[in-house]
């Protein structure tokens, strides 16, 4: 499931972040960003996508 939210956060920005994080702040920055033009709107997908899946692992080793 991850490599197919990277997938989308390539393709289709705002598909990659709401299927990451729902909707939200983070969700309308996204689609500010895709409508300024694609390729902002992917660097920040990526970004939410990674910082996301860096959090949930980081979560998972504390006890």
């Amino acid at each position: 499931m991850k490599i197919v939210r990277f997938l989308l956060g390539l393709l289709l920005p705002p598909l990659g972040v709401f299927l990451t994080v729902g909707v939200g702040p983070t969700l309308l920055i996204n689609i500010l960003l895709t409508l300024l033009g694609w390729l902002p709107g992917s660097i920040h997908a990526i970004w939410v996508i990674a910082k996301h899946e860096e959090r949930m692992n980081t979560e998972r080793r504390i006890y």
